[in-house]
């Protein structure tokens, strides 16, 4: 899996006249265009909006992508080419978006290192609300606490384990709290 990304994909505003669920196919179409070729894709589901109350709900999924030679770096700038090509703005933290994609895990890769990822991991709800990375950080550092995303990974990849937690995605969904998922539906 080393050269297989774990992507995540969503979006709750329409790109034009493209709906979220088709701006998430057609960009899918598109990453494979760009040499990340998906091995296999989860089903969409609908989620509540992150945080409450901040916009329409979501459409999520999630991928497996093969990368070929591209680092880490390289496909997260690949997933930010997408996202403006399908009118993604970043106006502000947790706004709504057209599309988000991303880059939750690259095989068993630590970035930029363990205390980093920490660090990020353990920021409290009020300072994730206010700040974000200057650098890559791999594992995504809240994958372990999103139903939204955890849902749709269990689809292509139950199996992969964090490599900091040592939990399975499959552990991971199963240790959330039922609140945590509820809301979240397949389309």
């Amino acid at each position: 899996m080393a050269n297989q990304a774990l992507i995540a994909l969503g979006g709750n505003l329409p790109d034009g006249d493209r709906s979220p669920a088709e701006t998430l196919r057609a960009a899918l179409r598109r990453l494979r265009e760009l040499g990340l070729a998906p091995i296999s894709v989860s089903r969409f589901h609908a989620t509540p909006c992150f945080p409450a109350g901040a916009g329409p709900d979501y459409v999520n999924a999630a991928a497996v992508v093969e990368c070929g030679p591209l680092t880490a770096a390289e496909v997260l700038a690949t997933l930010h080419r997408v996202e403006a090509e399908f009118g993604r703005e970043r106006l502000s933290r947790w706004a709504g978006r057209t599309l988000d994609l991303d880059l939750l895990a690259m095989g068993g890769q630590v970035l930029p290192d363990a205390a980093t990822q920490a660090e990020w991991r353990d920021l409290p709800p009020e300072a994730q609300a206010r700040r974000a990375p200057d650098s890559l950080i791999l594992p995504h550092p809240r994958l372990q606490d999103r139903g939204f995303v955890l849902v749709p990974l269990a689809d292509v990849a139950p199996d992969w384990c964090h490599p900091v937690l040592g939990l399975t995605v499959r552990q991971m969904l199963a240790r959330l709290p039922a609140e945590d998922l509820a809301g979240i539906t397949l389309i």
